[in-house]
């Protein structure tokens, strides 16, 4: 090697040297997404809701609070639609669903804010959304998404607006995910792309919710949610819409005041049975969702199996089946597969019924024989006993008078508080967070 060589060999060896020093020093400028990554971090769901294939209608018996909306479609349109926390955090991210869709399901772009009122949002909290550090994602049918972590301040108990702009037309031939009788009014925009304005161009109301299924927050180690796993009464049939006066809800401002405070994910679907598929509830049995609506929610350490059995019984008529026996059976697996990931399940005791449209005497007798079997099996870790908060001491087949929205199956916001108010707090102390489930 000459010496002019050796002379440019040393000033490319400096050269990459100094590179690599850049390089290392400047390791955020690599990618704008690796800001925002903060490894480690502990997430915990701070909403979420029970997706389902089809809007779900409500059983001939068992009126619903409203008519169900219709099953509505868009083209070259943004959603804001409006969810309310549990606890709140410093940093959020968004889960998407195209679970029940049968196409990919391509979204154009996404921000989230603080809602200010009605459609309208706080400006200055705007974030946009991306997803593998991409601002559109194409969602592949049956599958769930996770959007990039965004600084946001997010306070406990508040409204969100989340923008989806959904570029395509979504008429057929795959159905949205969607959850029905949300009561909760989001929006449906003009034609186009608005994500993060302002002012939302509205050209729809909506009572449902498409394509959401979480939201998750950055919380303390010591953070943990509980997942409501229910049917009618756990989605809140018959609550005043825009209140958030469902049992869930009242749980969660319960549960703020705790010294470690828990988020509270509402998988309630109204009509959800045990062991079938009503014709009304397209989500899955509780067998068949519980992967998907208990164990996959990030952050979860407890549940509550609630109201789901009454609708077992009461579809059932005099129908011998299914009997107390195989809804027992139901629940013990449900309690097994919750114990296999380490998670707190409690029971609580079905609600009085009797006047509803599907009541007989026979299902009041499994009614009662169900519910001795929750008090005092102990197959649950504990029992929460819904029926003594609402019944009518003097008439223990009806709910209280003042407890009843009028169709004697579903509570009133008062009786959905007294459900609330029932649930020990205690319960939800010093249990170990569930491994593999709260952080991402």
């Amino acid at each position: 090697m000459t010496t002019v060589e050796r002379r440019r060999s040393a000033k490319r060896i400096a050269s990459e040297i100094v590179g690599l020093v850049v390089l290392a020093a400047l390791p955020l400028a690599v990618h704008p997404m690796l800001a925002q990554q903060s490894p480690g971090e502990h997430w915990v769901g701070t909403w979420a809701t029970a997706v389902v294939g089809r809007p779900q209608n409500p059983p001939p018996a068992a009126p619903a609070a409203a008519p169900p909306a219709p099953f509505m479609h868009f083209n070259n349109q943004t959603l804001r639609q409006i969810v309310h926390t549990s606890i709140g955090g410093p940093g959020v991210r968004v889960v998407l669903s195209n679970a029940f869709g049968t196409a990919p399901l391509t979204l154009g772009a996404a921000h989230i804010a603080l809602r200010d009122k009605t459609s309208a949002i706080v400006p200055v909290s705007d974030r946009a959304l991306s997803f593998s550090g991409q601002p559109t994602i194409t969602i592949p049918a049956g599958a769930t998404v996770f959007s990039d972590r965004v600084s946001l301040a997010v306070p406990p108990m508040a409204d969100l607006a989340i923008d989806l702009y959904l570029p395509g037309n979504t008429n057929a031939p795959s159905p949205l995910t969607m959850h029905n009788n949300a009561l909760q009014t989001s929006y449906a925009s003009e034609t186009g792309n608005h994500v993060g304005k302002p002012a939302f161009p509205v050209a729809a109301t909506l009572q449902n919710w498409f394509v959401l299924s979480r939201v998750e927050v950055t919380a303390p180690e010591s953070v943990g949610a509980v997942v409501t796993l229910g049917a009618s009464l756990t989605d809140g049939a018959r609550s005043t819409p825009d209140t958030n006066n469902r049992w869930p809800n009242h749980l969660a401002r319960r549960l703020l005041a705790q010294p470690t405070p828990v988020a509270v994910l509402d998988e309630g679907i109204g009509g959800n049975r045990t062991l079938s598929e009503g014709a009304f509830a397209a989500g899955g049995n509780a067998l068949a969702r519980f992967d998907r609506d208990v164990l996959a929610q990030t952050g979860v350490i407890y549940v509550i199996v609630a109201d789901m059995a009454l609708n077992d019984i009461g579809n059932a008529r005099e129908n011998p089946s299914p009997t107390v026996e195989d809804l027992v059976s139901a629940q013990r697996q449900l309690i097994e597969r919750a114990h296999a990931r380490g998670l707190k399940i409690y029971g609580a005791v079905l609600t009085p019924f009797e006047g509803a449209g599907y009541f007989t005497q026979v299902g009041e007798t499994k009614r009662q024989a169900f519910n001795q079997w929750i008090r005092t099996s102990h197959a649950y870790d504990a029992v929460i006993d819904f029926d003594v908060a609402t019944r009518d001491p003097s008439h223990p087949a009806r709910f209280l008078p003042q407890y009843d929205s009028g169709d004697h199956l579903h509570p009133n916001d008062a009786g959905y508080r007294a459900m609330a108010e029932a649930i020990d707090l205690a319960l939800f102390r010093a249990a170990p967070v569930a491994t593999g489930t709260s952080s991402r």
